[in-house]
């Protein structure tokens, strides 16, 4: 996408593209179930495999031809390139607070996605039939932030909105730990809708922070670098979810996650981005020559 869209459209596009996310993963699970109703498992993995077909010939419409990377430089391994990616991300000093940010609100959302539907079920006792429709609250908060993060760009700064949309808008998801039964039941979904809103926002503004201030030439080590953290914290968020729901209880995990989940921008805010409204313009990496 860096390759397609010049920097100042970055937030609108890396926007478009949360919302389809967040659109599919609405709708897809809908859309499964009518289709093995209507046409059985088999015909449904069929029109699963076909998605794919569309996806490809999606792709190969796009015209443009992104620039090769620089050559290999004399003895340059694999692993040498992993490693300098690794030193980028380390090294600056905003990006290593973005990582953190992220990495830990992954893990403590891994807890709260474990532990969501044992929730609802067996505390809150909704019906089954009832609980994808309360879990779809996350899905509808997503794409109303992809809809929207452009303008909350615009607003508060394409920089600001990182730290603000976690530290801020994320703040009353809260209330979905402190649901009951009944009427009460609704506290979750506004919740669970709040993180999903909150967490596009961020997402939306950090990917297009990193690609920003990132060299062409190290994008994809940059990249590889970042989601081998961040996303690597999810499982552990899971396994340790399903282990404090069984010594502690589920309610009280799902408050420590919530919390956690919130916590984890004050990453952000303590750094310089605290001091930023607008994210800079990319600069070179360290010894390479353009």
């Amino acid at each position: 996408m860096p390759s397609l869209i010049r920097a100042d459209l970055r937030m609108d596009a890396n926007g478009k593209l949360g919302t389809t996310q967040a659109f599919a993963q609405l709708g897809g699970p809908s859309l499964g179930g009518g289709l093995v109703a209507a046409f059985g498992a088999a015909g449904a993995m069929t029109a699963d495999a076909m998605s794919y077909l569309v996806s490809v010939v999606s792709m190969s419409g796009i015209r443009t031809r992104e620039e090769p990377p620089p050559a290999r430089r004399e003895g340059e391994t694999l692993r040498s390139q992993i490693a300098e990616g690794l030193r980028f991300v380390a090294g600056h000093k905003i990006l290593r607070r973005v990582v953190a940010c992220s990495g830990t609100a992954n893990l403590f959302s891994g807890m709260t996605s474990a532990l969501a539907m044992v929730f609802l079920i067996r505390v809150l006792h909704v019906s089954p039939a009832l609980t994808g429709l309360v879990m779809a609250g996350s899905a509808i908060g997503g794409i109303a932030g992809g809809l929207f993060a452009g303008r909350l760009a615009k607003k508060f700064g394409s920089a600001r909105i990182i730290w603000v949309s976690i530290l801020v808008f994320s703040a009353p998801q809260l209330i979905a730990a402190a649901a009951w039964r009944g009427w009460g039941v609704l506290l979750f979904p506004l919740g669970w809708g709040i993180t999903g809103f909150s967490m596009m926002v961020y997402n939306i503004a950090q990917v297009s922070y990193r690609q920003s201030v990132t060299p062409p030439e190290l994008m994809g080590r940059m990249n590889a670098a970042v989601r081998w953290v961040v996303w690597g914290t999810l499982p552990l968020g899971g396994v340790l979810g399903g282990v404090l729901g069984t010594l502690i209880g589920v309610r009280p995990t799902l408050w420590l996650a919530f919390i956690g989940t919130w916590a984890a921008g004050w990453f952000v805010f303590f750094s310089p981005l605290r001091h930023m409204r607008d994210v800079p313009a990319p600069e070179p990496a360290p010894g390479v020559t353009r």
